[in-house]
């Protein structure tokens, strides 16, 4: 028997729109992530870009359980002496660009530092409000918050 191996032509990618209002963040990342790669696909190859194209709309509404809202930090650094800074991520959430603490969760949960996951990457869209501009793709809408009752609390 053979192993089968899908070829970049004979992928189909389909357009996903997930509504993140009051889901738990890393329960959402990882499904995302999944979707991302192909995972859920019975023809996944893992060097071959198989994953859908997914758009999340109110990612300033996710849920953060526990103290993390306030204790977990994201660092980096500037480049300069005692450049290091960080915030937290509900200083992230309720700031400027709330889709970034969904975009890393999900950054850090595909393959590392691979040409591939950056290619996947771009596949996401994360937008703050309701509207979107891919209603021309006519995606379809995943419900996360009824595929299990922990992914909505």
């Amino acid at each position: 028997m053979k192993t089968y191996s899908a070829k970049p032509t004979e992928v189909t990618k389909k357009w996903l729109l997930i509504d993140a209002e009051g889901v738990t963040l890393g329960r959402l990342a990882s499904l995302i992530a999944l979707r991302l790669r192909g995972k859920h696909k019975t023809m996944f190859t893992p060097n071959i870009d198989c994953g859908d194209n997914v758009i999340v709309i109110n990612a300033d509404k996710l849920r953060i359980t526990g103290k993390k809202e306030k204790f977990d930090i994201f660092y980096w650094h500037t480049g300069y002496p005692g450049g290091i800074k960080g915030k937290s991520k509900g200083e992230i959430l309720h700031g400027k660009y709330p889709g970034r603490v969904l975009t890393n969760a999900v950054r850090r949960m595909m393959p590392k530092d691979s040409p591939l996951a950056r290619q996947q990457m771009t596949c996401l869209r994360v937008y703050a409000g309701t509207q979107h501009p891919h209603e021309a793709q006519q995606p379809e809408v995943v419900n996360i918050g009824a595929m299990n009752p922990k992914n909505k609390r």
